[in-house]
């Protein structure tokens, strides 16, 4: 294996020891500021990215929202009816019959209906 080879590897462990070095050094409330500017960073570049994303794409934005909102509302309601808050509604049934429609003018007159003038004649 030549140096050339290796000199990925390499440069991985000597950024591993570099990193441990600065860890084992700095105080953990300094390691925390870098965390939170970091954090900070990523926020700051996501906003960026997500408003001209907005700008340039806002149906497909206004349908993501949408999207977002339809499953909030559902995961809502599913947790309600786990809760028991949705259940079924105690109280009485009652079976109405269906009855035969009339004819267009509601009187149910033989001409309306198809084949009528056979019938009536």
């Amino acid at each position: 294996m030549s140096t050339i080879e290796r000199l990925p590897d390499r440069a991985l462990e000597l950024a591993t020891q570099v990193g441990e070095g600065i860890k084992s050094r700095v105080p953990d409330r300094a390691l925390k500021w870098v965390e939170t500017g970091a954090a900070i960073g990523v926020v700051k570049t996501g906003a960026k990215v997500a408003t001209r994303f907005v700008r340039r794409n806002p149906v497909v934005a206004v349908a993501a929202v949408a999207g977002a909102g339809l499953l909030w509302y559902a995961a809502r309601r599913r947790a309600k009816q786990a809760e028991g808050e949705l259940g079924a509604i105690d109280g009485e049934s009652k079976r109405i019959e269906a009855k035969r429609a009339r004819g267009v003018n509601g009187g149910g007159s033989p001409r309306t209906r198809r084949g009528a003038q056979a019938v009536a004649n």
